[in-house]
Protein backbone atom coordinates (compact mmCIF):
# COMPACT_ATOMS: atom_id res chain seq x y z
CA UNK A 1 0.00 0.00 0.00
CA UNK A 2 1.23 3.49 -0.86
CA UNK A 3 1.30 5.99 2.10
CA UNK A 4 -0.87 9.19 1.73
CA UNK A 5 1.81 11.54 1.19
CA UNK A 6 3.04 9.72 -1.69
CA UNK A 7 4.19 11.53 -4.69
CA UNK A 8 4.16 10.02 -7.92
CA UNK A 9 7.21 9.75 -9.31
CA UNK A 10 7.98 12.74 -11.86
CA UNK A 11 10.09 10.39 -14.07
CA UNK A 12 7.31 8.09 -14.81
CA UNK A 13 4.90 10.75 -16.14
CA UNK A 14 7.35 12.27 -18.30
CA UNK A 15 8.51 9.08 -19.27
CA UNK A 16 4.89 8.24 -20.30
CA UNK A 17 4.09 11.87 -22.27
CA UNK A 18 7.56 11.25 -24.23
CA UNK A 19 6.27 7.68 -25.77
CA UNK A 20 5.72 7.81 -29.52
CA UNK A 21 4.50 3.85 -30.01
CA UNK A 22 3.36 0.94 -28.36
CA UNK A 23 6.85 -0.52 -28.12
CA UNK A 24 8.12 2.85 -26.78
CA UNK A 25 4.75 2.83 -23.86
CA UNK A 26 5.55 -0.77 -23.00
CA UNK A 27 9.18 -0.07 -22.02
CA UNK A 28 7.82 2.18 -19.37
CA UNK A 29 5.38 -0.19 -18.45
CA UNK A 30 8.19 -2.94 -18.40
CA UNK A 31 10.14 -0.02 -16.12
CA UNK A 32 6.84 0.50 -13.45
CA UNK A 33 6.85 -3.45 -12.39
CA UNK A 34 10.60 -3.69 -12.25
CA UNK A 35 9.98 -0.53 -10.16
CA UNK A 36 6.87 -1.78 -7.97
CA UNK A 37 7.49 -5.64 -8.10
CA UNK A 38 11.26 -6.34 -9.12
CA UNK A 39 9.84 -8.29 -11.63
CA UNK A 40 10.34 -8.65 -15.13
CA UNK A 41 10.24 -10.86 -18.48
CA UNK A 42 11.77 -10.74 -21.85
CA UNK A 43 11.37 -11.85 -25.57
CA UNK A 44 7.46 -10.88 -26.08
CA UNK A 45 5.96 -9.96 -29.47
CA UNK A 46 2.90 -7.69 -29.48
CA UNK A 47 0.20 -8.40 -32.15
CA UNK A 48 -2.99 -5.58 -32.60
CA UNK A 49 -6.00 -7.39 -33.90
CA UNK A 50 -9.75 -6.49 -34.29
CA UNK A 51 -11.62 -7.97 -31.70
CA UNK A 52 -14.77 -7.03 -31.99
CA UNK A 53 -16.52 -4.24 -30.41
CA UNK A 54 -19.56 -4.16 -28.04
CA UNK A 55 -21.33 -0.49 -26.37
CA UNK A 56 -21.26 -2.36 -23.03
CA UNK A 57 -17.92 -3.89 -22.82
CA UNK A 58 -15.16 -5.13 -25.18
CA UNK A 59 -12.22 -7.25 -24.76
CA UNK A 60 -9.24 -5.30 -24.66
CA UNK A 61 -6.82 -7.68 -24.82
CA UNK A 62 -5.77 -10.80 -23.79
CA UNK A 63 -2.61 -13.06 -23.39
CA UNK A 64 -2.70 -16.92 -24.74
CA UNK A 65 -1.52 -18.56 -21.87
CA UNK A 66 2.31 -19.75 -22.31
CA UNK A 67 2.84 -18.01 -24.95
CA UNK A 68 5.37 -14.47 -25.82
CA UNK A 69 2.45 -12.97 -27.63
CA UNK A 70 0.15 -10.76 -26.25
CA UNK A 71 -2.58 -9.96 -28.58
CA UNK A 72 -4.01 -6.05 -28.27
CA UNK A 73 -7.68 -5.06 -29.78
CA UNK A 74 -7.07 -2.15 -32.09
CA UNK A 75 -10.65 -1.04 -31.84
CA UNK A 76 -10.33 0.96 -28.85
CA UNK A 77 -7.30 2.36 -29.60
CA UNK A 78 -9.18 3.62 -33.56
CA UNK A 79 -11.85 5.27 -31.07
CA UNK A 80 -9.67 7.11 -28.93
CA UNK A 81 -7.92 8.98 -31.34
CA UNK A 82 -11.12 9.51 -32.88
CA UNK A 83 -12.86 10.66 -29.11
CA UNK A 84 -10.38 11.89 -26.80
CA UNK A 85 -6.67 11.54 -27.70
CA UNK A 86 -4.97 12.14 -24.59
CA UNK A 87 -6.60 8.74 -23.53
CA UNK A 88 -4.23 7.14 -25.92
CA UNK A 89 -1.30 6.77 -24.02
CA UNK A 90 -2.65 5.90 -20.52
CA UNK A 91 -5.22 3.33 -22.06
CA UNK A 92 -2.56 2.14 -23.90
CA UNK A 93 -0.28 1.59 -20.44
CA UNK A 94 -3.45 0.32 -18.85
CA UNK A 95 -3.85 -2.79 -20.96
CA UNK A 96 -0.22 -3.51 -21.94
CA UNK A 97 0.42 -2.97 -18.06
CA UNK A 98 -2.53 -5.66 -17.33
CA UNK A 99 -1.63 -8.10 -19.96
CA UNK A 100 2.28 -8.06 -18.69
CA UNK A 101 1.33 -8.74 -15.45
CA UNK A 102 -0.46 -12.31 -17.13
CA UNK A 103 2.93 -13.00 -18.63
CA UNK A 104 4.66 -12.81 -15.55
CA UNK A 105 2.19 -15.24 -14.41
CA UNK A 106 -0.41 -13.86 -12.44
CA UNK A 107 -3.47 -15.52 -13.70
CA UNK A 108 -6.51 -14.34 -11.44
CA UNK A 109 -7.97 -12.10 -13.19
CA UNK A 110 -9.53 -9.76 -10.31
CA UNK A 111 -5.52 -9.76 -8.75
CA UNK A 112 -4.53 -8.61 -12.22
CA UNK A 113 -6.57 -5.56 -11.91
CA UNK A 114 -6.20 -4.74 -8.31
CA UNK A 115 -2.25 -5.23 -9.43
CA UNK A 116 -2.49 -3.05 -11.96
CA UNK A 117 -4.55 -0.13 -10.31
CA UNK A 118 -2.00 -0.02 -7.56
CA UNK A 119 1.03 -0.49 -9.45
CA UNK A 120 -0.40 2.27 -11.83
CA UNK A 121 -1.21 4.94 -8.67
CA UNK A 122 2.17 4.03 -7.42
CA UNK A 123 4.02 5.76 -10.47
CA UNK A 124 1.64 7.85 -11.47
CA UNK A 125 -0.01 9.05 -8.71
CA UNK A 126 -4.18 9.15 -8.31
CA UNK A 127 -5.01 11.46 -10.20
CA UNK A 128 -3.22 10.51 -13.71
CA UNK A 129 -5.53 9.20 -16.64
CA UNK A 130 -3.71 6.00 -16.54
CA UNK A 131 -4.80 5.51 -12.59
CA UNK A 132 -8.41 6.86 -13.02
CA UNK A 133 -8.64 3.62 -16.09
CA UNK A 134 -7.23 0.99 -13.60
CA UNK A 135 -9.53 2.17 -11.20
CA UNK A 136 -12.62 2.03 -13.31
CA UNK A 137 -11.92 1.53 -17.49
CA UNK A 138 -15.81 0.97 -17.40
CA UNK A 139 -16.26 5.05 -17.20
CA UNK A 140 -14.38 5.76 -19.71
CA UNK A 141 -16.12 3.07 -22.59
CA UNK A 142 -18.29 6.00 -24.36
CA UNK A 143 -14.71 6.58 -25.62
CA UNK A 144 -13.25 3.36 -26.52
CA UNK A 145 -16.26 1.66 -28.18
CA UNK A 146 -18.33 2.76 -31.13
CA UNK A 147 -21.57 3.72 -29.51
CA UNK A 148 -24.97 1.76 -31.37
CA UNK A 149 -22.24 -0.95 -32.79
CA UNK A 150 -21.75 -4.63 -32.18
CA UNK A 151 -19.68 -6.92 -34.31
CA UNK A 152 -17.75 -9.87 -33.87
CA UNK A 153 -14.49 -10.02 -35.74
CA UNK A 154 -14.96 -12.20 -38.63
CA UNK A 155 -11.37 -13.89 -38.71
CA UNK A 156 -8.81 -12.46 -36.91
CA UNK A 157 -5.63 -11.11 -38.77
CA UNK A 158 -3.28 -9.79 -36.49
CA UNK A 159 -0.36 -7.53 -36.98
CA UNK A 160 2.80 -7.64 -35.24
CA UNK A 161 3.92 -4.49 -33.65
CA UNK A 162 7.95 -4.20 -34.73
CA UNK A 163 11.00 -3.48 -32.00
CA UNK A 164 8.06 -3.84 -29.36
CA UNK A 165 10.15 -5.53 -26.63
CA UNK A 166 13.29 -3.51 -27.20
CA UNK A 167 14.94 -3.98 -23.71
CA UNK A 168 15.27 -7.66 -24.03
CA UNK A 169 16.73 -7.85 -28.15
CA UNK A 170 20.73 -8.20 -28.04
CA UNK A 171 21.20 -8.92 -31.18
CA UNK A 172 19.69 -8.23 -34.69
CA UNK A 173 19.03 -11.04 -37.31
Amino acid sequence: MTPENFKPKKDFNTRLENTKSLPDIFEVVKAAVWECQRKSRGGLMLGLANLGNHPEGFLGAFYPVGSNVIVMNKIPLERIKETRLELYKPYAFHVLLHEYLHTLGYMDESGVRQMAHQITKEVFGEEHLATKIAANTAHFFHNLVYPGATWQADEMKMELVGGFDRGSTSYIC
